[in-house]
């Protein structure tokens, strides 16, 4: 079920505000202070805020929040990223794309290349391109993690280490000032490197609200990567990381 206008109107205010109070929506929107409680108490329940007295808080961690929860985060945003990214990536060569709601929008912005081979452990990426006029479409093979539709574990490691794509396009749920890559499952993480290892060209889409997220399990550095496509400019101590291994950051707002 999607939210309703009020409650995506109060995840903008926790990305802003990090906190929310009940009296100060209830002003907000000139509705009861029940019809708050119970909008808050639906995003709490879906993993989107945490509860505190009088109110609520946003999360900083996204590791319980529902996929299809994550598609609406950002949707704007990714797009914009997705689209960037498509920009990229020429006709007529081969693209790795890994699980995450931000490879999808870079799916949706390349059906309408030419001539690539699409490698994929995302049956929603596999999904979005079955109608692209493409010369091939390879879904890794492995284990299908129900809640997202990754495949991932040794079975797909093994699997992408058959190819050599000219690019890859991976996401990540967390990002860290120092230039780490992060993510929460050991096992999607395996596959993220493996897609890395196997590409000549490596870009990191992503949104600049996994800044404020902690994921514990690295995926790689950001000298491993040649572009960061992202929609803000991300904390000093990352971009003078980026720029020490000569790795790209492309911010959409200054392009689009």
């Amino acid at each position: 079920m999607t939210l309703n206008i009020r409650q995506n109107e109060i995840i903008d205010l926790l990305r802003d505000n990090s906190k929310v109070d009940v009296d100060e929506l209830v002003a907000r929107f000139d509705v009861t202070a029940q019809t708050v409680r119970r909008d808050l108490g639906d995003l709490c329940d879906r993993g989107l805020a945490m509860r505190t007295h009088g109110g609520a808080r946003r999360v900083v961690s996204t590791s319980s929040r529902g996929y299809e929860e994550r598609r609406l985060s950002y949707a704007v945003e990714k797009a914009a990223i997705g689209k960037q990214a498509a920009h990229l990536i020429p006709d007529n060569c081969s693209v790795f794309l890994n699980i995450g709601t931000t490879t999808e929008q870079v799916a949706k912005a390349l059906t309408t290349h030419n001539d690539l081979t699409v490698i994929s452990n995302n049956i929603n990426v596999i999904q979005i391109f079955l109608t692209a006029q493409l010369r091939e479409l390879v879904l890794v093979g492995g284990a299908v993690r129900k809640s997202d539709g990754a495949i991932v574990g040794n079975q797909a490691v093994e699997f992408i280490g058959r190819y050599k794509a000219d690019f890859a396009v991976i996401g990540a749920s967390s990002l860290d000032s120092d230039g780490s890559v992060l993510d929460f499952d050991d096992r999607e993480v395996a596959v993220a490197r493996a897609i890395i290892r196997n590409a000549r060209i490596k870009v990191l889409v992503a949104d600049i609200s996994k800044f404020e997220s902690d994921a514990p399990v690295r995926i790689c550095d950001v000298s491993e990567l040649d572009y960061v496509i992202t929609d803000a400019r991300p904390p000093d101590a990352f971009c003078a990381a980026a720029e020490a291994a000569n790795t790209s950051i492309i911010i959409v707002n200054d392009t689009n």
